[in-house]
């Protein structure tokens, strides 16, 4: 039996994609994603075999994997499913709105119902029909959760809804800490996943990135007073996926899945303040970040009692 660890879970879903590929519909707002310009790749293959191997790593360091197929080809964001739905201790899962057309096919009653023949669920709260309304807010993409203080980071975007951000936090019992972040170019960061990723012991965000000093210390300081030691990643290492890392528990230490082109755009003192508290997982998600997402948004985390 696992460790229980309040902001690093012990299982995780994932979505192995058949039919892979850079979603269209999302192109426009989100910096990092790439079409794919060598069309004679066969990217679906390759991301098919990277999810597997991902997840075969995964259990290896002994952490729970609960994988499911996906076999549509009008789900080309499906691999990416912490944005659909997110569970919490004490029982509670979340259902959310989602900004494309496309992404809202994702949603699964099979994962839903695995969750709740595994695990301990007490409720299933679905915004999903704030989507009507043109609301959104896309679950642990568009917000970085810190279970252990219950705060919601959340850069504000099409995606991230002040108002549902809001109904989630008074639902949930996290306190909104939004927030705006932009690139060089001036471009808004899609969800606030890339810029940061909160561990047990450390936080690695990109602060250059939130304009407003106020509000960048005001951030700093409540990592800060959490012990937290604050890692501050360059826009080139958030351009690297750098901060679309997760931690994990596995039954005798703290693991940090990230890709292996993340991994390899950290500096040295980066590596070794990570390395005093994490085991580093480098993992090659090279065909699925040229959709725009990359570890961290592969796996959904299970933060349920098991049965």
């Amino acid at each position: 039996m696992a460790v229980r660890n309040p902001q690093a879970p012990s299982a995780v879903v994932m979505i192995r994609p058949h039919h892979f590929c850079s979603n269209p519909e999302t192109l426009n707002d989100n910096a990092f994603q790439l079409l794919a310009a060598n069309t004679h790749l066969d990217l679906s293959g390759i991301a098919f075999h990277q999810a597997s191997d991902v997840a075969a790593q995964l259990q290896e360091n002994g952490i729970g994997v609960h994988i499911f197929e996906d076999e549509s080809r009008d789900t080309p964001d499906s691999v990416f499913p912490n944005n659909w739905f997110s569970t919490h201790s004490g029982g509670h899962v979340a259902i959310y709105p989602m900004f494309a057309a496309n992404r809202r096919r994702e949603k699964r009653v099979d994962v839903i119902d695995m969750l709740k023949s595994h695990y301990r669920v007490q409720d299933v709260v679905d915004y999903s029909g704030l989507e009507e309304d043109d609301i959104y807010l896309e679950g642990t993409g568009a917000m970085v959760l810190d279970h252990v203080d219950r705060v919601a980071y959340a850069v504000q975007s099409k995606r991230c809804n002040p108002l549902v951000l809001e109904r989630f936090c008074a639902h949930f019992n996290y306190e909104p800490m939004l927030f705006e972040a932009f690139d060089k170019n001036d471009t808004a960061v899609y969800h606030t996943n890339v810029l940061m990723c909160i561990g047990t012991e450390f936080v690695m965000i990109g602060l250059d990135m939130i304009r407003d000093q106020k509000r960048r210390g005001q951030i700093e300081q409540r990592f800060t007073e959490s012990g937290r030691k604050v890692i501050a990643l360059s826009q080139q290492q958030i351009g690297e996926f750098c901060g679309n890392a997760i931690e994990l528990q596995s039954n005798n230490q703290r693991i940090l899945a990230l890709s292996a082109r993340a991994f390899a755009a950290l500096d040295p003192q980066q590596l070794s303040v990570l390395q005093e508290s994490v085991k580093l997982l480098p993992l090659d998600v090279s065909a699925i970040e040229s959709a725009g997402g990359s570890v961290r948004c592969m796996l959904a985390g299970i933060h349920l009692s098991a049965r």
